[in-house]
């Protein structure tokens, strides 16, 4: 796996052989004062060799050799760079978090201080909104979906799995209200796990349906997705109802295993020397995740299968999901670590295109939210690791099995989204039809999916 850069180093989306630098390259640790001189596309070249060379030893337990490949990223990598560098800085952090887990004490140690603040994760939210098109690209075909599936229905009732951003909702209140039959009594469920989150919508929410004069309830349900109680959605005997999930169902893609749980707290070391000595360089074994993750079968999560029975017992006349598209749950670290690079590169490649390097925005962004996930999908095993995404094909088979059928979205949907494409300050965004589903791009990199479901009876 070896991407090629562009002239400025800002791109890792396309593919190029790195052989050549195995065999240019000093000894990882040795100090070469020329890394600093390289040229960006070079440079980039470099950190993805470095990268995964210190992946290689981290999976291996050669700890001593991970840490001198983490010292030359460190002279390379920089949060406020060029895309390779910045995702490099990411990265580094994310195998350096997995190497800490190794010594449990020190891990937890570190741990103590570190609050997340509630009103910055929620700010970062509205800034990925905001400068990325994707969240509003899968709202515009989601509602048009919905629109059309509850076309002549009085009661509508819309179950939002991650409901934390009015901006989708406003909109179709907005569409229903025009109807020319008139609008339907409309009922929103949020699901969330922050109160405050869904105070905030369900406020705005009320202020448009009353604007409109458009009947409508909103119900929240305080609670993370894996501990939703389906009686908790309130669905009621006549109600057409639409489910929504935005980049929510992977989450439950984690092994709910008790005992591998515990295991991935511990860090999945397996210490091999201790007080008998031994090596330093392999001061202990990481696992090779083939015992902690759970199987690449469709069948792979109890929780995912019972929850797609759950959803399927409530018979929607639609379901309308968005994933992202790259199989970033894989059982081995060295697979998924090749599988990120490309799609956050990507992503911050997106940003490169739109903002400057200074950025306070994009920071945030790429700190609270990117980082973030690229950490969990490197550094996490069993069942903290949530960020397990798969590609649409996995997601087809998965729903089929399930009791879904799909529907093709519709041909307004795609011209809406093709519309609102054409509206952005940058021309690297792309959408395409696959199995009657929407995929959004970045130039020809697959980045998430948008697809509409129905019961089978």
């Amino acid at each position: 796996m070896g991407p090629m850069l562009q002239d400025d180093g800002s791109s890792v989306t396309s593919s190029s052989p790195l052989q050549f630098f195995s065999r240019m390259s000093p000894n990882i640790g040795s100090s070469h004062p020329w890394l600093r001189e390289l040229k960006p596309e070079e440079r980039g070249l470099y950190l993805i060799h470095l990268l995964l060379a210190c992946a290689n030893h981290v999976s291996n337990g050669s700890l001593d050799n991970a840490n001198l490949a983490l010292e030359q990223i460190s002279h390379l990598a920089a949060p406020d760079g060029d895309t390779m560098q910045r995702i490099a800085a990411y990265f580094a952090e994310s195998l350096s978090e997995r190497v800490l887990k190794s010594w449990p004490g020190i891990y937890r140690a570190l741990q103590f201080t570190r609050m997340p603040v509630v009103s910055e994760e929620i700010l970062a939210r509205k800034l990925y909104f905001e400068l990325f098109p994707f969240l509003k690209l899968a709202f515009v075909v989601t509602n048009q979906s919905i629109l059309e599936a509850m076309d002549g229905e009085k009661m509508v009732h819309i179950i939002d799995l991650n409901a934390s951003e009015p901006a989708q909702w406003i909109a179709l209140i907005q569409a229903l209200s025009a109807r020319p039959e008139g609008p339907p009594h409309l009922r929103i469920t949020g699901v969330h796990q922050q109160k405050e989150v869904l105070e905030q919508v369900a406020h705005r929410l009320t202020d448009e349906a009353e604007k409109l004069d458009l009947p409508f309830q909103f119900n929240p349900v305080v609670c993370k997705l894996e501990n939703l109680d389906v009686e908790k959605l309130r669905v009621k005997t006549g109600e057409a109802l639409a489910i929504s999930s935005v980049l929510q169902l992977h989450t439950l893609l984690a092994t709910d295993d008790e005992t591998l749980r515990k295991s991935s707290s511990l860090g999945l070391f397996n210490h091999v020397n201790g007080a008998n000595g031994g090596n330093a360089n392999r001061r202990s074994s990481p696992s090779n995740d083939s015992a902690s993750s759970s199987p690449t079968s469709v069948n792979a999560s109890a929780k995912m299968d019972g929850f797609l029975a759950s959803l399927w017992g409530l018979s929607p006349k639609i379901m309308v999901i968005t994933e992202q598209d790259s199989n970033h749950n894989g059982s081995g670290l060295m697979e998924r670590l090749s599988e990120a690079l490309y799609f956050y590169a990507a992503l911050f490649d997106c940003l490169e295109s739109t903002l400057p390097r200074a950025s306070v925005e994009r920071r945030k962004v790429e700190k609270m939210l990117l980082g973030e996930e690229i950490k969990n999908i490197i550094a996490c095993e069993g069942g903290e690791r949530r960020e397990r995404h798969e590609k649409l094909d996995r997601w087809m088979q998965r729903l089929d099995i399930a009791g879904f059928g799909s529907i093709p979205l519709s041909y307004m949907g795609m011209l809406q989204a093709r519309r609102l494409l054409q509206g952005c300050s940058c021309d690297g965004y792309r959408i395409k039809e696959e199995n009657g589903c929407v995929v959004i791009c970045w130039q020809d990199r697959p980045l998430f999916s948008v697809s509409a479901w129905r019961c089978r009876r």
